[in-house]
Parts: C-alpha cells; structure tokens; sequence
C-alpha cells in the first residue's frame, strides 16, 4: 500500500468516511477507500478503544505527563525534555517522503476527530485527573514510537556497565552480561511447510515487553485497496510495524539485543549566558536553555536542556559534580550525552510502515524493512509461496567496540561514529541449523555481531527441542510452546544443592533438598515445589548480594544509590536485580568463592525450609503491569519465569510478582489467514468496565488464543460517533 490516497472513499463535511467492524471479541476491522483514509480511519477507532492512553502517551512525549499524573511522572518528563523527544519527532517527521508524511498526518488527524467527536468520555481516567486531551500533531506518532522505544536498547546499562567495572575491575563485565531487568525481549520461530499438518508455514511468536493497561499492542484489521492485512499496533502510530499477516505473507519480530545508542563523558562549564563543551577540538559553545513543567500534587520543577555535538545531556550539567567515580581526577566528566540515530539523521523508518501493508512475498517485506532505523530487530517471514526470510533490520552505528561497553571521553575523537553503520546480518535459508525451522528468542544468534547482552540460550533451546520433537504442527497446537514452562536456568542451583552434605542440614532443610532434587523444573501456576524453588533463589540472591565480595555493588554507597543518576534510570542500576539475572554465573564463577558459594546455599536452603508456606507457584508470581492511574486491581496467578519460554519475569530477591511478560501471542497460518490466532493480556477496549476490557484476560493467564476473522460476512458493523461509514 502506497502511502497516496489512492481511490477514494469520498469525504462528509471534509473527513474521510470509512466502515468500522467488530467480531465476537470487539476486535476493530476497518475498511476505507485509500491508504490515507485507512490511516484516518485507524487513528479514529484507536482514540475510540484507547482514549486514555493516547492521552497519556502524548502528554509523555510533550513532557507533561506529570502535570496530571503526579510525582511519580516527573523524572520521565524531565528526560523526556532533556532529550528532546518531541523535538526529534518533529525533525524526522519533516524528513518524511511527501506521501509517507500525509499518511501519518492522517492517522494523527483522525485521533484529533474522534476527541473532538467525544471518543475519552466514556474513560473514567480524565475526570479522576482532571485532564482533557488534546489535539494530535502530524508528527506525534513519530513521537509516540521515540517514546516507547527510547529506553528499549537500555544505554542505562551502560550506566552500570562502567559503575560494574570501576567497582569490581572489568573482569567482572562478562559475569553480568545477560539481558537485565530492564530488557525487553520475545519468542518467535518459524516452522516450514515440512513440519506442519497443512504443508505451509506456521509463523508464532510472543513480545515480552513490561505489561501496560491499557495493553501495549491493539489487534487490528485493516483493509484499503489492495491492501488486507491483520496485526498487532502499537497504539498511536499508524500500520502494523512488527506483526502482520496481509493473507499472503506474514511477518514477526524480537529484539536484536544490538547496541546503538553511545554514552558519552562530556565536561560542560557555563560561560556568561551560554554553555561550553570540551570536545576532541577543545572548548565549544553548545545549545543550552532551560524549560519548566508542572507536577500534580507538587511545585514546578525546571531542568536545563543541553546538547552538544554528541548528543542530548541526559545526566549531569555545567553545575553538577563530577560524574560518579571521577571525583579525583583533575578535570572530571560532570555530565552524559546520549546519542541516537533518530536524533543524528533526523530518520526513524517510518516509510517502511505503509509499504508492509500490501506486502505479499518475504521480498516485499525485507525491501520494505530497509529503511528501518529503530529499534533494531531480528526478523522472520514467510510467504504462501514458499519465501522464507530471517534477518537483522534497523541502523547500528559503526564505532570503536569500547562505545558498546560502556560510556566514553566526548574529548577523545576516536570515539566518533563512522560515516558507514554496521552491515545487518541475514540468514539464508541454506545456512539454517535446520532448514525446516527458524528460532529468535534473543540470545547470541544471527545479531551478535551487534550486541553486548544477550538474553541465555534456553529460551531458544527449548523452542527447538518442542518443534522438532513431532511433526504435523497446526496453528492452534502453538500454545503448547507458547506456555512451556520448564526451567533449564535452574541447573546450576539444584547442582550446588546436590552437593551438599545433607547431614549437617535440619530436617525442614533436608527435606526440601529433597524434594527440590527431585522436581521437574516446571514453573507450573499450580506448583507448590515450583514456588519453593523461587523461594530458596531469592534468598540465595539475597545473600549473595549482602556477601563482602559484593559489598561494591550492594552497600550504602551501591550504584543504585549513586546521587549523580536520575531514578528513572535505577532499574538497570539495582545490583539485587542484576545479581539475581546473573545467578547463573556467580554461582558457577565470579568472585565469591566456591566454598563461600556452598555454604551460602546451605544456609538459604535453612531459611526457605522455615519460610515454606506450602503455597503454589501461582498464588505468589502474579501480574502486576503498569498503569497511568493504579487501579487497584490485583493480577493474575500465571506461571513461568524469566528463562521459561513462558517468559514471565519477576525480581528473584525483590519481588515474585512480574511486570514484564508476553504482551501478545500470535500464531499466522500461511495456509489460511483465518485459521490464524492470537491473544492480549486484557482486550480490545482500554475502557475501564467494557465488555472487551478484560475479556481476553482468561484465555491469555491459561496460554489460550482467540481466532483471527478476516471475513466481513461475520463481522457485526457498529456506527462510530457522528457516522460517516457509507450506507450499506
């Protein structure tokens, strides 16, 4: 679908008239003449189903967010103006190609219509706020996407990255260098014609990103021209950028791991009115002005924006100390830099979103993903005609390999981005492992050459190992894979258990060594030796944490704790959560040592046998996703664990309960569209109190799917407010 109007639907009143559908699950499918209309249209019903999270989202792009929400916004909006989100939306909104550019202007023109139209009233959140929302901008979805995503390749990490090597040496570095707490990741594999019933493929998968209610992604129909095509949205921006399947080709995506966002040491003085940085040519002045934002509930704050030749200041300033760590030294850093592509070029990658509407081979679709910029993932894709597709699409600068580790001198210019990036691997189909099946799950695979952390391979490994066990595969079997729950990272564990003498041990403690040496490894919801697992983890982490050859990491003075970093930031820099993600190395290396390590377990496996409830899994490892406004409202039990391919991870040592899990499921069937399925933590309606609400909530907890309907003929068609659908 080309981003022109193409034939058009016509127009009532100068809007653009389109048909809205819903199926037995209030699903959204909508029908327009043209691909403006179409994105009109999508805008419009979005605004309708998720009224209070555009808002909320526009407001976080702004940097006002707080002004309603409280305290607890204010450090998102203080970054969100220090790196000058919605400046950088308007700069590659401006770049767009003329067509691409009115296409999302649409898109933001029908949410402004639908406000207008009274779309938030039935939302309960705006009175409670006392909020009203406002008009979209053109190039607000272009905001929306930076919002989301700036965060997502963790240049935090690197935060901790440096604070991990000048505490513990940098020795330390690759005990930790796994996907941390604040990493969001996926499952998705691809099985070929060979292995399924039908004889096409099978394309599945699921997104695990921090889980939001509203959810993060919206299930979608949307058809224009010759253009039919059904997906997961992001809400606020327009077409279906990581999951589709137009009936002729599918595509899905997972997060690369790669590494393309820079930190850069940067020493700012003041000078009279202005602001100077020190740069490979020596002292430089550099834009710099100051903005102020409300907060609910509390007084103005104001930050100083500054930029330099690198990039945004995100930690620091002229005024601040000197960064952590470089207290002594005779000329300190006092501030960070981020850099970012977007923010350099002025792109994002938006042409490719109207093109993947009408794709309909795995050619279309890696043409049109070449002009992807960010976030950088890996790819899969099959077409009904056989095309298979596996590979790496975004933009990673070329530069020195110490930019990936941590942050580096702005004053040093071997540290500058190359004019070429990176080269995105691809896997033909020939060099596949098994050239009937595909995997991405986020470890050390097809992106490595592009990454630091990685998630561990057992994600990937037991994918595998469960579609390569059986032939004949149809869509619906999928949740079979999608819920597995067994547990490989907890080998390491159970081995430091095994070798303990058991004599010395108290007869609780003797007992559940026991049992657990003989458990299945499965984080079932309804296993009660599954939560005594968890259970003796956390106190093994918790220990580790308080032992003296963490003390660096863990003390008073710990990098969590450190003044110079904004809080938003804390969660890549909690040492608890990072241990607790790198248990597997420090309890088979590092620098605690092997004898201190068994005696560590020993004396965590007394306390978990004193504290066992006799409670399932479940009953402690409950949902607790984000909300603008909490509700109150209590999760639900699910199984699984970070390592699970039913990915559902909480903070072993802090908290049972996870926030980040899959945001989606979605099986496509290359051998019929509507014999495709899929599935959102809650459902189609942001509304508190609709029908659609919740009503996904059950069959999402148990691992179940919904059907995919793409025939119109069994669709129930609802007026929108104002109707301006064409008479049927």
């Amino acid at each position: 679908m080309r981003a022109e109007s193409g034939a058009s639907a016509g127009e009532d009143g100068g809007r653009p008239v389109f048909e809205l559908f819903r199926d037995d699950w209030g699903i959204p499918h909508v029908r327009a003449g043209g691909a403006r209309e179409l994105a009109y249209a999508q805008g419009y019903v979005t605004a309708l189903d998720r009224a209070w999270q555009l808002h909320v989202e526009r407001r976080r792009v702004l940097g006002t967010s707080a002004a309603f929400l409280g305290a607890d916004s204010a450090d998102w909006d203080g970054l969100a103006r220090r790196t000058r989100l919605a400046d950088t939306a308007r700069r590659c909104y401006g770049r767009l190609d003329t067509d691409t550019a009115a296409w999302v202007a649409a898109y933001a023109a029908g949410v402004t219509d639908a406000f207008a139209d009274g779309a938030h009233h039935g939302a309960p959140e705006f009175a409670r706020t006392g909020s009203t929302p406002g008009p979209w901008e053109p190039w607000m979805p272009l905001g929306v996407w930076l919002s989301t995503h700036l965060l997502f390749a963790g240049f935090p990490a690197k935060l901790w990255r440096g604070e991990l090597t000048r505490r513990l040496g940098a020795d330390a570095v690759p005990l930790f260098a796994t996907d941390g707490p604040g990493t969001a990741g996926s499952n998705g594999w691809l099985v070929t014609g060979d292995r399924t019933a039908s004889g096409a493929a099978l394309l599945a998968g699921d997104p695990h990103r921090f889980i939001e209610d509203p959810g993060v992604y919206q299930q979608i129909h949307l058809v224009a021209g010759a253009g039919d095509v059904v997906g997961l949205a992001v809400p606020g921006v327009p077409g279906l950028a990581h999951f589709g399947h137009t009936g002729h080709v599918a595509w899905a995506i997972t997060n690369a791991m790669a590494d393309y966002q820079d930190l850069y040491r940067e020493r700012l003085r003041r000078t009279g009115g202005g602001v100077e940085a020190y740069g490979p040519g020596g002292w430089e002045e550099v834009a710099a002005h100051t903005e102020t934002y409300a907060v609910a509930g509390g007084g103005p704050v104001s930050v100083e924006v500054v930029e330099t030749p690198r990039g945004t200041v995100v930690v620091g300033g002229p005024d601040a100390g000197p960064l952590p760590g470089e207290e002594g030294e005779a000329e300190p850093a006092n501030a960070l830099a981020l850099r970012h592509h977007p923010r350099v070029s002025g792109r994002l990658g938006f042409e490719t979103l109207p093109a993947l509407l009408t794709a309909r081979t795995v050619a279309d679709v890696s043409a049109a993903v070449d002009h992807w910029i960010e976030p950088v993932n890996v790819l899969l894709a099959a077409d009904t005609e056989g095309g298979l597709l596996h590979r790496v699409a975004g933009y990673v600068p070329r530069r020195p390999a110490a930019n990936r580790l941590g942050p580096v001198p702005a004053w040093a210019a071997g540290h500058a981005w190359r004019e070429e990036p990176e080269p995105l691997p691809e896997a033909p189909v020939a060099t596949w492992a098994d050239p009937r099946l595909a995997v991405m799950a986020n470890e050390r695979g097809l992106a490595a050459p592009l990454g630091t952390e990685f998630a561990p391979p057992y994600r990937a490994d037991r994918i595998r190992a469960l579609l390569t066990a059986r032939t004949g595969w149809r869509a619906g079997e999928m949740a079979q894979v999608h819920t597995d729950t067994y547990l490989a990272s907890a080998r390491p564990l159970l081995a430091l258990l095994d070798r303990l003498d058991p004599a010395p041990l108290g007869v609780p403690a003797r007992r559940l060594r026991e049992r657990l040496l003989a458990w299945d490894r499965h984080m079932a919801a309804d296993s009660v030796d599954a939560a005594r697992y968890a259970g003796l983890r956390a106190e093994v982490v918790r220990r580790l944490a308080a032992h003296p050859a963490l003390a660096e990491l863990t003390g008073p003075a710990g990098p969590a704790r450190a003044d110079g970093y904004p809080t938003v930031f804390r969660p890549w820099l909690s040492a608890t959560a990072r241990i607790a993600y790198a248990l597997e190395s420090l309890l088979t290396g590092g620098p605690v040592p092997e004898a201190d390590r068994l005696s560590l377990v020993a004396r965590a496996l007394e306390t978990a046998a004193g504290e066992d409830t006799g409670q399932p899994w479940g009953t402690l490892h409950k949902l607790a996703p984000w909300q603008a406004v909490a509700s109150g409202e209590q999760g639900p039990p699910v199984g699984g664990d970070h390592d699970c391919v039913l990915s559902t991870s909480s903070l072993p040592g802090i908290t049972h309960l996870f926030a980040r899990g899959p945001a989606a499921r979605y099986v496509w069937d290359l051998a019929r569209r509507d014999d495709s399925l899929w599935a959102v933590p809650f459902g189609a309606s942001g509304v508190p109190g609709d029908p659609h609400a919740r009503d996904q909530l059950p069959r999402w907890r148990e691992g179940g799917l919904v059907p995919v309907v793409t025939d119109f003929a069994r669709l129930r068609r609802v007026p929108v407010p104002s109707d301006r659908s064409p008479a049927r």
